[in-house]
């Protein structure tokens, strides 16, 4: 055990669920005999060891039991059943800025969050110059957090915890807080940690961070354990699971003779957005879509460099002249950052009549920066000097971009550098 910094063992976390507050209250006072819950594994039978120096990985889908594992390590919760082994101090970034006071200056509240990690004034006071200096917000130090930004907020919670210099750093997509310049400033200290030796647990979307400084990866699924291993395995075992292609298999293969599953196979294997916005005339409609990555296989995740394509399955309710088909790309405020449509390309659609299919393909190579977009589709067209909207679909779905090389901005400009 002297090698191993974090042991979880066999750990379950049971929640049960009511239909109504009425079940719980009843259970409560042993007024009902049968069971009026619904038993709910969060996670199921969990185990993996963390050794001393290592930087694990933990992926999975939302609701795979990524928070709850780490909220178990870190003593805010407790396990239904199973043990937790920590051997060493524990600093953790999980919710920022969730023990502040907001009526307390900044200050006050570097010295109430490091009492309550478990350090003495005088040890705060030995790192109070390096968390003001990581936090960066100036006077406003001394003003009570209430008055403070959302970003100043943030800088000061994350500079309160990861200046601590713990044995062990628990970290929850902390990451991505700030402007790319803040982030870049705490992935340098992130990688000062590494090269000191110290033990790192880090759970993110982000799965070109994961791949550029994990040394090994546990990927969860539906509270179990999946498989761990190196990261660029993992990373393609959880594409697979994104797409779900261990479902859909036995699916595909047992409706191959259905003409209406075969022509609207693609979107099934992707990651929809429930509040996706669609509009349009009707005149056409865009009835199938997918990604895929330059192995052709069907992915929201791409790795930065490659070739990729965005298809899309269209059919036409009345006859037109001339349709455009598009894609854009927008970050995840909502801007355009890059998109092209069949005009720009100058490829010609040609003339439609009513129950035709389109099948339409755009590839091209993926330099933008690693992170989260979003994936818009339309059809649209010019009819007597008139634009027209006959079928989009805003903010579809998500493209995550796998990058292990920071830049600045959206895209890299693939530069050669040259020192003399």
């Amino acid at each position: 055990m002297e090698d191993i910094a974090i042991k979880v063992q066999d750990v379950s976390k049971l929640y049960k669920l009511y239909d109504k507050p009425s079940d719980r209250l009843k259970e409560s006072l042993g007024l009902s005999k049968k069971m009026r819950y619904k038993e709910h594994y969060a996670l199921h039978n969990v185990s993996f060891d963390v050794k001393r120096g290592e930087t694990v990985g933990i992926i999975g889908t939302n609701g795979s039991g990524k928070s709850t594992i780490l909220k178990i390590i870190t003593g805010v919760l407790n396990p239904t059943s199973g043990s937790i082994q920590i051997n060493g101090r524990i600093s953790a970034l999980l919710e920022l800025g969730a023990g502040f006071n907001m009526e307390y200056t900044g200050l006050e509240n570097v010295y109430l969050n490091g009492t309550m990690i478990g350090f003495s004034r005088e040890e705060i006071d030995a790192k109070l110059h390096d968390i003001l200096e990581f936090a960066d917000i100036g006077d406003f130090v001394n003003q009570p957090v209430k008055t403070y930004s959302s970003g100043m907020f943030v800088r000061l919670a994350f500079a309160v915890a990861i200046n601590i210099d713990p044995e062990i750093l628990i970290v929850d997509e902390a990451l991505s807080v700030g402007d790319v310049f803040f982030q870049a400033k705490c992935y340098k200290k992130f990688e000062e940690f590494k090269k000191q030796g110290k033990t790192v647990l880090f759970v993110s979307h982000d799965l070109g961070s994961v791949n550029k400084y994990c040394d090994r990866v546990v990927l969860l699924n539906r509270g179990v354990k999946m498989a761990e291993g190196a990261p660029k395995e993992m990373i393609d075992l959880y594409k697979k699971v994104l797409t779900h292609h261990e479902d859909t298999e036995q699916t595909e293969s047992s409706t191959e003779n259905s003409a209406e599953t075969e022509i609207t196979n693609w979107k099934i294997k992707m990651q929809e957005n429930p509040k996706k916005s669609v509009y349009g005339t009707g005149d056409a409609d865009i009835f199938d879509y997918c990604i895929m990555d330059e192995d052709k296989h069907i992915t929201n995740i791409v790795n930065k460099g490659d070739s990729f394509s965005i298809k899309m399955k269209v059919k036409f309710h009345r006859e037109i002249a001339d349709p455009i088909l598009a894609f854009t790309i927008r970050d995840k405020q909502g801007t355009e950052i890059a998109g092209t449509n069949t005009m720009y390309e100058n490829v010609n659609v040609g003339a439609v009549k009513a129950g035709d299919v389109r099948e339409i393909t755009f590839t091209q190579k993926m330099d933008l920066k690693g992170g989260e977009y979003l994936l818009c589709l339309g059809c649209t067209g010019f009819e007597n000097g008139n634009f027209e909207v006959y079928n989009r679909l805003y903010e579809i779905c998500n493209i995550q971009v796998i990058s292990s090389k920071n830049i600045v901005g959206y895209y890299d400009m693939n530069s050669s550098v040259e020192v003399k």
